[in-house]
Order: structure tokens, then C-alpha cells, then sequence
């Protein structure tokens, strides 16, 4: 797999870690998730996600390192981060930021916004130009959510969480290199365990359509259009109207690509008064 198909792969997968956004609840707490990756059976990384959520405001950052086997190969690490405010009950994010770096390759991109608009970015290496590549335009930045505010399923109203329209869920996604749309849909209903939650899970199917940033001969891209497997399986935080990945399956061509919860530990999210005097 080339550089440019390597990286638009890896942001699709980042945001298929974390599910999609809908309006929020208005609950206050913080999310300390852990995570492993394995593929075929065999671990390659772990990670941890750290999420608060507050009456006005929002932050979210995700670290994650390969692990095991994966060394031999590449050793690999990066974080990934969004910030921002919490205005009617929805997301608004401010700032953007993903870092990784594999072997003496790295990647450094951070995007400022507003209003559902992307109003700055920057990346590190530059994009190679590439005459098939089917550019952004200004009217791909807008009405878009970066791949972290992706983080959380936000549930409106008093429903049942686990209903299975609450898969019903769409996210027009701008990760600073490509346009893309993720589409859930249920398909069934599990029960799961794991430190912090015990309980059922939405398992929603995953659909991805690329709208720009891509090459449309590339065959990572092709592989992700024309897949029909790939799922998310959705668990609520404690005291809120927040859904979060517990699970989610990537079928590859070497095996299936799992990402999975070993903590889903959830506390008060503290007050900005106990915050200062500390």
C-alpha cells in the first residue's frame, strides 16, 4: 500500500474507532477507555481515550502506540486530540490536532474551526500531489465534523438508548486530507463486559463513500467503498446520553481488524471551581 492510501486508510479507521455525533445530552462526566488492536488474532497496538464532557464544553484526546509483534516491523505512535464548546445541545468544535509518526515518517496536521467550517489547516508533510486525486473544495469544509468530535453518539431526547434507530446515524467527516461520509445502520443487539460496564451493546454496520481528497483507483479506497462488514458495537456512559465504541470490527484482506474496550471506567467530570484550586 502506497503513502498517500496508507494515510487516507488510517484516518478512516481512526474515525470508525469512535462511532459518529448526534445532538448531545447535557450530563456531565469524563470517559477513561482502554483499548487493543489485534488482526488475525495477533495484537498490534493499544491505546487510551480520555473524554470530558462538560455543561459548555467539550475535549477529547486519544493516544495509542503499536505493541507485540507489530514492532518487528514498525514501531509507531500518535495522538489525536479536539476541543471546543457545547452550544443547543451540539458539538461546536474549536481545534483539531493528529500526530503520528511510524519509523522516521511522521504526519502533523491540525485544523482551527468554527461554525462547522474549517477556517484553518496545516499539514506536515504536504499532501504529494497526485493528477487523479479528486481535489477539496471550499464547500468540502463546510458542514463537516473533524474525525475526534466523531468520538461520541450523542442520543437527543428521554428514549431508550439502546433502541435500534439510535444506529440510524450519518457524519460528513473532513480529517484535513479527505471528505468522506460514514453511514450506521443496526444490525443487532449483544451483551458485553468489560472493567467499568457490563450490558448490552448496538451493533451498528458501518458504511464509508469518499467525496474528495482521494485517488478513486486506489485500492484501500475500493476495499472500504465496496465493504459490507465492517461494524461498531455502541455501549452508553454511565449517566449520560453518550454512546461510545466498545467495539469495532474491520474485516482486511489478512484477517479481521479488531479494536476493542479493556476500560470503560466513567467519574464525575470536576467542576472548573475544584479544577482551579487544585
Amino acid at each position: 500500500m502506497n503513502g498517500s492510501a496508507r494515510c487516507g486508510l488510517g484516518a478512516v479507521l481512526g474515525a470508525l474507532l469512535f462511532g459518529l455525533t448526534a445532538p448531545a445530552a447535557q450530563a456531565q462526566a469524563r470517559l477513561d477507555a482502554r483499548y487493543v488492536v489485534t488482526l488475525g488474532g495477533v495484537k498490534l497496538g493499544e491505546g487510551s481515550w480520555l473524554v470530558d464532557i462538560g455543561q459548555d464544553r467539550f475535549s477529547a484526546e486519544a493516544k495509542g502506540a503499536t505493541s507485540g509483534l507489530a514492532r518487528i516491523f514498525s514501531s509507531g505512535h500518535g495522538t489525536t486530540a479536539s476541543r471546543g464548546a457545547i452550544r443547543n445541545g451540539q458539538f461546536a468544535p474549536s481545534h483539531y490536532a493528529f500526530y503520528v509518526k511510524w519509523g522516521k515518517k511522521f504526519e502533523d496536521l491540525r485544523m482551527k474551526m468554527a461554525g462547522g467550517a474549517i477556517k484553518e489547516l496545516t499539514v506536515l508533510p504536504p499532501m504529494v500531489e497526485h493528477p487523479d486525486r479528486i481535489r477539496v473544495s471550499d464547500a468540502h469544509k463546510r458542514n463537516v465534523m473533524d474525525p475526534m468530535t466523531g468520538a461520541m453518539l450523542r442520543v437527543p431526547g428521554n428514549g431508550d438508548l439502546m433502541a435500534p434507530e439510535v444506529c440510524r446515524q450519518h457524519a460528513p467527516i473532513f480529517d484535513g486530507r479527505m471528505r468522506y461520509d460514514l453511514t450506521l445502520a443496526y444490525k443487532r443487539t449483544e451483551q458485553v463486559q468489560t472493567a467499568g460496564y457490563s450490558g448490552p451493546a448496538l451493533v451498528c454496520a458501518i458504511y464509508f463513500a469518499p467525496l474528495a481528497g482521494y485517488v478513486p483507483d486506489r485500492s484501500a479506497v475500493k476495499y472500504l467503498i465496496q465493504q459490507r462488514d465492517m461494524e461498531t458495537w455502541l455501549v452508553p456512559i454511565a449517566g449520560t446520553r453518550v454512546l461510545v465504541p466498545y467495539k469495532v470490527v474491520i474485516p482486511t484482506p489478512i484477517g479481521q481488524g479488531i479494536l476493542q474496550a479493556t476500560q470503560l471506567a466513567v467519574s464525575p467530570l470536576p467542576s472548573r471551581a475544584s479544577l482551579t484550586t487544585q
